[in-house]
């Protein structure tokens, strides 16, 4: 079942990624928004890294975070590759 959430953009269905916080009609998981934007990249430029979002779908995302820190925290943990599998050429 589709469960839509506080935000316009934002919704839950436990058929895509476990129930996982997503962007409305993607695959596109708010924790990989936020980790863009925790990045350093603003959100204006985060279109340019995911050209199938839009900006109202970018801050509506950012602005869910604000509103769920703890719980996308936690998929951004849950979903973190481990340092011994990542390519020492890639800067973390």
């Amino acid at each position: 079942m589709l469960e839509t959430l506080t935000h316009c953009y934002v919704i839950s269905d436990p058929q895509i990624l476990g129930g996982e916080p997503i962007i409305h009609g993607t695959k596109t998981p708010v924790r990989a928004i936020v980790e863009l934007w925790r990045l350093g990249v603003f959100p204006e430029e985060i279109p340019q890294h995911l050209p199938h979002l839009n900006l109202a779908q970018i801050f509506d995302a950012l602005s869910y975070y604000s509103d769920h820190q703890d719980e996308i925290t936690r998929y951004i943990e849950l979903n973190r590759v481990p340092d011994h599998l990542v390519h020492p050429a890639v800067n973390r």
